[in-house]
This record gives structure tokens, sequence and C-alpha cells, in this order.
């Protein structure tokens, strides 16, 4: 450990080193720059004996004599990166300081860490306008500034990062449009939740939608900016000027004969369509309805809505859908449908449209409540909006029919990932990604807990856990609990409740603490909850007996975070303990896994650093 009579022998060596003029950089140098920063930042706890080279220091590793890598997340740092630090590492290749509480600005002289390849910054309180001194850092690969309070707009000066793989920006303060940035490497990258607004630039169009949730762009992947002319018939334009010169008047003729003939095919299809609507409701239960029944026993699928055709008048309700909904009731019950599940709740169904999208429709059971009251419900969740819970898009009330209509996640529920199911082998998933499946679940839950002091989820299990394309994990399910029946039938369904709810009926946010843990459980021995206080008194019963590590899912046992995966192991502990005051809250639960030293976002960061020692740093 730094001891502070040692920092006080070597303050003044300290203090003027950034000004000392040195030969050629060695690990002396190295040294200094690495107890200046310590001591700047007020972090002196570290496991680092003076006695002992710096290559062997906590989060600290060496190539040729020479400090390759930094590796310090969630171990408390504080304050401003002064000068005379982070620059005078120049063999430095990656650097983590992620999860901490560093402020103020990046120091100017960063520029001397030219070799720097990876750099995650993610989760401080940095501000003012992204540093330009990164733009000079020409090798970098990853960067990730997400989740700071970086302000101003995105510079075009990111074009001279033309190694750049990986750009993460989300929840920080930044404004304006995003440039045309020509980054050929670029694969990853993240926008979401700043005040951005204007077009996505051609180049971004690869990636996907979420990557510009909680902005004001549009165009490429999102909707349409307004005036916008379509891809399509950009490309015929295109396609059409190609190999001659066309006057401006010959290419807006081409563009408004064009416009006319989609127009024209719109009316048409628009009054086939009307004609077969027409058809259908005027057949009581004649010919009319049979080749659709006929084509759906064909298919062996049902519509979520076909045993009982909607009332006169009724709609689907949509929740802030830009430019108007997308479909209709209609739509729904021409789609053809599949069985994913029935659950607790009611029967969920995946629904294909003829126009190709693809949602989620759970048809519930059991409900009671008044149209007004189902509505007031029922909006409190379609209007939450966050990055890690499915969206609710729609529903639809009527005496005989309550739809919920969600997006459609494509990668499956987390029960079929890691446990299987009759048409899916289980997925060995790795540390990183079940680590990243809990920090995202649980900034999902704090997330609807913050909305209101009694607010909670009430249905926390691993088939209400989703990934989408881009693997973001998503939680389902949000506030359907208190829109049916209770049932005494129900009592012995969910393994994840809380032992102090008797009613199933019942939420509480301690409860939904409960049931997280028991998610944890899951994801660390790799066992289903079908009973979850049976599960916990098994892993209870073997830490007693100090069989730590026998209660991981054998995967598990095979990589090298043992201590972290017991911590975390620690924690669903502690989430699961049965006085509901003992509990700690979601903001808690947040911060002991980040101070683990994961992040979701960051899964190979580790294995980077191993592969800069392998490549000798090259």
């Amino acid at each position: 450990m730094v001891s502070p009579s040692f920092l006080r022998r070597h303050l003044l060596t300290l203090l003027l080193f950034p000004f000392l003029a040195g030969g050629e950089p060695d690990l002396n140098s190295d040294r200094a720059a690495l107890l200046a920063l310590i001591i700047a930042v007020g972090k002196t706890s570290l496991q680092w004996n003076e006695t002992n080279s710096p290559c062997t220091w906590q989060g600290v590793g060496c190539l040729h004599n020479r400090v390759v890598f930094l590796r310090l997340p969630a171990v408390g740092l504080t304050g401003e990166i002064p000068v005379g630090t982070l620059g005078n590492l120049t063999a430095l290749r990656s650097l983590s300081l992620r999860f901490n509480s560093l402020s103020g600005r990046l120091p100017p002289d960063l520029t001397g860490a030219a070799e720097l390849r990876y750099l995650y910054l993610q989760d401080n309180r940095f501000s003012s306008e992204i540093p330009p001194v990164l733009f000079s850092l020409q090798n970098l690969i990853r960067l990730n500034l997400a989740g700071n309070g970086f302000t101003g707009g995105i510079s075009p000066e990111f074009k001279n990062l033309s190694r750049l793989e990986t750009l993460y920006l989300e929840s920080n303060q930044l404004i304006g449009g995003i440039p045309d940035l020509d980054l050929p490497k670029l694969v990853q990258f993240n926008v979401s939740f700043n005040r951005l607004n204007g077009s996505v630039p051609s180049k971004l169009w690869k990636i996907p939608s979420s990557a510009f949730i909680g902005t004001s762009l549009c165009g490429g992947p999102l909707h349409p900016c307004p005036g916008e002319i379509s891809p399509v018939l950009a490309s015929a334009v295109a396609e059409s000027g190609r190999g001659s010169t066309l006057s401006g008047g010959a290419i807006a003729g081409i563009v408004v004969g064009l416009v006319a003939v989609v127009v024209m095919l719109l009316i048409f299809l628009l009054f086939v369509c009307c004609r077969s609507c027409g058809s259908n409701n005027g057949a009581q239960g004649g010919a009319g309805k049979q080749p659709e029944k006929a084509a759906r026993r064909r298919k062996g699928r049902k519509s979520p809505a076909a045993e009982k055709r909607p009332e006169v008048g009724k709609r689907l309700v949509f929740f802030g859908t830009a430019g108007g909904p997308e479909f209709d009731l209609e739509d729904l019950l021409r789609a053809s449908a599949e069985v994913l599940g029935k659950g607790t709740f009611g029967t969920a169904y995946k629904a294909e449209l003829e126009l190709g999208t693809v949602v989620v429709v759970k048809r519930l059971r059991d409900v009671s409540l008044a149209e007004e009251e189902f509505r007031e419900k029922v909006e409190k969740v379609g209007y939450m909006k966050h990055e890690n819970i499915v969206q609710l898009r729609a529903y639809y009330y009527s005496k005989n029919e309550k739809l919920l209509v969600y997006d459609y996640m494509p990668m499956g529920s987390l029960a079929a990932l890691l446990h299987g199911n009759k048409t899916s082998r289980r997925n060995p998933l790795t540390w990183e990604t079940r680590i990243s499946i809990a920090l995202s679940v649980a900034r999902a839950i704090d997330h609807i807990h913050s909305t209101s002091p009694t607010a909670s989820h009430g249905n926390i299990k691993f088939s209400n856990i989703f990934l989408n394309e881009s693997h973001t994990t998503r939680l389902s399910d949000n506030g359907i609990v208190p829109l049916v029946v209770p049932s005494s039938s129900r009592n012995h369904v969910s393994g994840y409740r809380a032992p102090e709810l008797a009613d199933s009926r019942k939420v509480s946010q301690k409860a939904d603490v409960y049931s997280f843990g028991i998610v944890l459980l899951e994801l660390l021995t790799g066992k289903a909850a079908e009973e979850g206080d049976n599960l916990r008194r098994m892993v209870e019963s073997m830490l007693r007996e100090e069989w730590s590590t026998d209660v991981l899912d054998l995967e598990l046992l095979r990589q090298q975070n043992v201590e972290e995966m017991v911590q975390l192991l620690q924690l669903a502990m502690n989430c699961t303990v049965r006085n509901p005051d003992s509990r700690p809250s979601m903001k808690e639960v947040i911060a002991q896994i980040e101070a683990i030293g994961l992040s979701s976002r960051d899964d190979g960061e580790v294995q980077e650093q191993q592969q800069v020692v392998k490549r000798q740093c090259l």
C-alpha cells in the first residue's frame, strides 16, 4: 500500500516532476507519473507496494520495462487529472478510469500518450466540450466517453481518428447535429440520450436505430426527416443520371414522375384493402371469413384476437408514434401469428404484419378494470421510455379483449438463452455477458422505481428479460400486475416473488429487489429459479460451508473472474434477505455492480489488454 510517509518523502519530486528536464522516458518516469496521478485524485489505498516495481501494482501492466496499460475502474478516484501525469506515460496503450468520480477537463498534455489504443472514461463527471486533445490520439481504436457531462457539439475533428472502431458518446449533454464522419473502420457507435437533432449522416446508416434513441435525430435507420426523399427514390434518380448529363428540370421531372407512380400504387392498394375489409365485414359468419380461417389452419397459427372479433368503434391506441401509427387493429387481425408462450397473465404472440413489421401481442386474461382505470394504468407504462425497458407501443381495450402491443425482441428471452427450450440449445453465456445483463436489468428497475415512491415492476423473472439485435438487454412486462385479477392459482407460479407477498397482485420496490436477487442467483448458478426461495437456501447452505465456487455455473468456472463472481453472489444474497427493510435499494445495487469493475459496453477490455501484450503493443 502507498503509505502517507512515502508520499511525503516523494512529494517534492512529484510536484517538480512535470518541469524536470529528463532523459529518455523509462520505468522510473512512469512510476513518478503514476504516483503524481494518485496523489492528485485522492486515492492512497491502492495495493501499490513502494518497494516493488510499478509493474506489480494493482491495475498496472508493463511490457519491455514500460507501463503499457492502466486499469483502475470503480476504485473511488475523484477530482481533476493534473498535467504531468497521464501525458507522461508515453508508452501507454490502454487506459481505463471508468466508474469513478473524476471531473473537470482532460489534461492538454495527454497528447504525450500518443500510443493510446483503448480509452475508457465512461461514467465519470467530466464536463465542458469534448477536449481537442483527443483528436490528436490517432492510434485510438476504442473510445468511450458515455455517462459524463460533456457539452457542445460533436466535432468533425473525430475524422482524424481513422483507426477508430468504437465510439460511445451516449448520456452526455451534447447538442447540434452529427457531422459527416468518414471513419471507415467504425462498427460500434452510440449517441443516445443527448440533445442532438438533424439528420443521421449516410455513413452511419448501417448503425442500429438503438444507437440514436433519446435524441431528435431523423433519417437513415430512424424515421425520415421532414421533406426527405426516400432512399429508393434517391437511388432511382442516381441510377437515371448515371452515364449521362441531365438538366435540373429533367431530374425534377424524374422525381415528380416517380412520386406520382408511388402515390397511384398506394391509392390502388388502399382501394383493394377497403374492398377486402368491406367484404369481410359484410359476411355474417359466411364465406368471407372462411379463406382467412382456412389459411391460418394450414399454417397451424392463429391471430391473437381470432376467437372474438373486436367491437365496433374500438381501435388500437398508440403511445407517441411519430407520424401516426404504422398499423391498425385490422392489420393485427390479418397478421400471421405464432404463440410465444402462455404466462401468468396471458398469452404472448409473435405477429408478422403484411407490411413486414413484427410485434409482440400480449392477450391479457382476468382483467376486471373499467376502461378509464385500465387506460390510466397502461399509459403510465406506455409513455415510459428507457433503453433497458421493452417499449409498449399500443393497447386495445374492449369488453371481450385486452391487448398490449410491444416491440419484438428477436434474440429471445434470457430463460431460453441460458436454459434452452424445446427448440433451442443452452447458450453458455460468458461472465462479461452475464454481469452486463445484471447491470442493464438493475438500471431498468431503478428507472421504474424513480418514477414514483410506490412504482414497481412486480413480475421480474428470466422469461421477462430479453436481448435485441444489438444485444441490448431489456426488461418486459412492466406494469402488468395491477391490471389483472389476483388468483390463488398463481401463488405457486413465480419462484421470484418475495416471501412477504401472499397476494400475487401486491407489489413493492423491496419485493422487486428480492426478485432481482433471484435473477442474479440464476445468472450465477445456471439453475432455473422455479422455486426462488429453494434456490436461495441452497446457495446459502453452500456458502455457509465455504463452498462458494461450487455453486457457480460450470461455464463460469472456466473463466478467470471468480473473485468478482463471489462478490456478485454476496450481493444477490443481500437482495434476497427475508426482512424487506434490510434489502438495498436499486441505486445501491447498481453502485455495487459497477464497483465490481465490469461494464456492459467494454466486455472485451481485459482481452484487449492481453492482446496488447501478446502483440507486443504493435
